[in-house]
């Protein structure tokens, strides 16, 4: 049988089961080779697990070089996308979250909103029922719903009830109520109630660069802004 594995490293279980037994007199069953081969040292017949992590921090390698060093947010988008592949390829989830998630955050700086929303809508509905993760989950909507307003008002009005409805939490999160305060304030042309939302909601939850510059672009689309969320 070491002989089989030598001359095809990625042969699969089944066809090392399949080869073994040609021209055999008695057969043996995929569960006898799986047992034969962990007493010989091989503990999974699927080669390829690992070779896709190594390539996927590659990738993520790369990216941050584009993201520091090089300044090319697309080139980084590219990498990260193709780490998130690799990584789902091994079924490590999270670790692909966290590619996406950087995948969105940049898309959504460089105005490509849609595609951040799908991200952060993907995300979001992966970890919601994952009683470890389900916390970040009113995250991802928030920003989705920060996406969606930039673009159109009616389209964040009904993306929000979309979340609530997947994710009742996200209703009595700070989060869900300050999205419906801008609504308001962006309906009425309110920019003192709408940066008041925002400051309100800064000191108790700090609102980092990337949360600031999207609020600004909302604010933006107000009548008669001045360009400040202070």
């Amino acid at each position: 049988m070491g002989r089989l594995i030598q001359a095809d490293r990625r042969a699969t279980l089944t066809e090392i089961t399949t080869r073994y037994n040609r021209g055999m007199e008695q057969s043996i069953c995929e569960a006898t080779t799986r047992t034969t081969l962990r007493r010989m040292g091989y503990n999974s017949r699927r080669p390829h697990r690992g070779r896709f992590t190594i390539a996927a921090k590659h990738h993520i390698s790369i990216a941050e070089i584009y993201e520091s060093e090089l300044v090319d947010m697309e080139k980084a988008i590219a990498h990260y996308e193709q780490a998130a592949d690799y990584y789902k390829g091994e079924e490590s989830n999270s670790s692909a979250n966290k590619c996406l998630l950087k995948v969105g955050a940049y898309c959504a700086q460089l105005e490509q909103y849609q595609k951040s929303i799908e991200i952060y809508e993907q995300v979001g509905a992966n970890v919601m029922d994952n009683p470890l993760l389900k916390y970040s989950a009113k995250e991802y909507f928030f920003k989705a719903s920060l996406c969606h307003f930039i673009v159109d008002e009616l389209n964040a009005k009904i993306a929000i009830e979309k979340y609530e409805e997947m994710f009742p939490a996200f209703s009595d999160s700070r989060e869900c109520k300050l999205l419906k305060k801008l609504l308001e304030a962006h309906e009425e042309q309110n920019i003192e109630a709408f940066t008041e939302a925002v400051k309100e909601f800064d000191s108790i939850s700090r609102l980092d660069q990337w949360h600031t510059t999207l609020l600004l672009r909302i604010k933006k689309t107000i009548q008669g802004e001045e360009g400040d969320l202070k």
